[in-house]
């Protein structure tokens, strides 16, 4: 491509190294240089998120309905594909929340007497009533999560207690009451429940989605759920706290961190649509074009900044990604072809130094890992599974002299020597055979070393199928419904990595000397 092109992908982690790439025989051949002396971030253990929606059965856009019994209160919990499906990540941290958590009371204490559940109302927030969360569903919930070793997120109503102004659309005004979220969160501790983090209220910052909230009054919410926390798990483990969970404004969001002080909010949260609307028409170009996707690069940058800034206490969390919004494309979002957005987002923040990436949603929607009635697995979960399981936590810093339809991002491989590649060809035309080398270039027997190739290519090459290739063979469930073993494909290292066109590659070299990765 011109050079123009590929210099605008510097500060996502492509960048030229001055190199120049060359086709031979139909192949470009592509130079790879991993930076292993030093990394450049580090992610959570367990950076792979998947969220829990409360959408009713009536949850509906563009003339469709796709949630089905997807969300919280309807879900089957006894269904044994989503239980191997959260088992098969050991753990699968989940977050529970969504666009009506702000409206959903838990039935327990004195500070709930009714129970509702979800109805629709033009005059509710996005178009509902108030829902209910019982102690039963809870206990279901719970059950589900302990026995398929899951870490959870809980998203609070944080507009519990307040009230509409009368002068400002939109601006919900007055103290968080926490009595309801204290009496759910006492019954959980006394259930034996795990919780790895709060987070409190969705889409209510800067100008809010459906409601909004003045960033001292949140600030000031905030600080009271930190109390709350650390007053009810004193001898245990303290969940963290997090938010604010929205879209990232600059200026409300340093106010928020200044407001809230040192060690308040332990994630800062923020929600990444940016494929736009799921009925965009042109949906599926933008999943292929490299300068699309980069454009989202400078507000991970922010977020960074943000907190170096004003937060350092804190890590930064993609606390809700579904790419296009409103419940995702019907024939895109669910296909192998969204895996070039979504592991692309993967590698980008994990270089911005994010420590988790909740994927909307794990269940429910066009945009699911799992699908909504059979509860199969699209495609974008075994590029989940592959990244939870080799992409270790530390970052590190890769050049390559190609194609800006080439993506390379290169993590310390988990629980294991060596680097760890996740390749991406966005070009449904050409073809590339990578050489890695290191940039200190310390000797490796390549004559005697292997490397792993686990190659992710759409049956029959329709990058829009919902069936996806592991080095040529379908991902099925076995016939017990159990997530099928995934093998590498083991090759002679002196040998480049070829990388086919509209594929996804992860490469596990165990014998690359990265100093950041002893």
């Amino acid at each position: 491509m011109e050079q123009k092109h590929a210099v605008y992908l510097i500060g996502v982690v492509v960048v030229l190294c001055g190199m120049a790439a060359e086709t031979l025989g139909g192949e470009t051949r592509v130079g790879v240089r991993i930076e292993g002396v030093t990394s450049i971030a580090r992610t959570d253990d367990d950076f792979i998120c998947a969220t829990l929606d409360w959408w009713p059965t009536d949850k509906c856009n563009y003339g469709q309905c796709p949630w089905g019994k997807a969300g919280l209160i309807n879900l089957d919990l006894s269904n044994s594909i989503l239980q191997n499906a959260i088992k098969a990540f050991s753990p699968l941290r989940i977050r529970l929340g969504g666009s009506l958590q702000d409206q959903v009371l838990y039935k327990i204490g004195k500070s709930v007497k009714n129970c509702p559940k979800f109805e629709r109302n033009d005059d509710g927030l996005f178009g509902f009533t108030d829902g209910c969360l019982t102690m039963d569903r809870w206990d279901q919930l719970n059950s589900l999560f302990n026995q398929t070793g899951a870490k959870i997120t809980f998203g609070l109503n944080a507009l519990f207690g307040k009230k509409k102004s009368e002068t400002e659309e939109g601006l919900w005004i007055g103290d968080w009451d926490a009595r309801n979220s204290h009496d759910l969160m006492r019954y959980t501790i006394e259930k034996g429940y795990s919780i790895d983090s709060y987070e409190l209220g969705n889409e209510l910052c800067s100008s809010g989605v459906s409601a909004r909230i003045n960033v001292d009054q949140y600030a000031k919410d905030f600080k009271m759920l930190k109390k709350l926390v650390q007053k009810l798990y004193p001898n245990v483990t303290t969940p963290k706290v997090l938010g604010p969970a929205g879209f990232y404004d600059e200026k409300w969001f340093n106010e928020f961190l200044l407001q809230t002080g040192p060690d308040v909010v332990d994630g800062l949260t923020h929600h990444i649509y940016n494929l736009g609307p799921g009925v965009d028409k042109t949906l599926i170009d933008k999943i292929q074009d490299p300068f699309y996707l980069t454009q989202i690069a400078q507000t991970f940058k922010d977020i960074s900044s943000t907190i170096d800034r004003f937060g350092p206490w804190a890590g930064a969390w993609v606390g809700e990604a579904g790419g296009a919004y409103n419940s995702g494309g019907k024939d895109v979002s669910h296909t192998f072809a969204n895996g070039f957005w979504y592991i692309d987002q993967l590698g980008m923040t994990s270089a911005y130094n994010h420590k988790v990436f909740c994927r909307q949603a794990l269940i429910g929607g066009n945009y699911a890992l799992l699908n909504t009635t059979s509860f199969i697995p699209n495609p974008d979960y075994y590029g989940a599974l592959l990244w939870h399981r080799l992409m270790g936590s530390r970052v590190l810093r890769v050049t390559q002299n190609g194609s800006p339809y080439l993506r390379v991002y290169a993590h310390c491989a988990r629980e294991k020597p060596g680097v760890t590649l996740v390749v991406i060809n966005l070009s449904n035309t050409e073809s590339f055979d990578l050489k890695v080398e290191d940039d200190m270039n310390y000797y490796i027997d390549y004559a005697r070393a292997k490397r792993e190739e686990y190659h992710l290519t759409p049956m029959d090459g329709d990058i829009q199928s919902d069936v996806v290739l592991l080095n040529g063979k379908a991902l099925k469930l076995t016939e017990t419904e159990e997530i099928p073993e995934m093998k590498a494909k083991m090759v002679d290292s002196s040998t480049p990595i070829h990388v086919q066109r509209d594929s996804i590659v992860f490469v596990t070299l165990r014998d690359f000397i990265a100093p950041a990765c002893a």
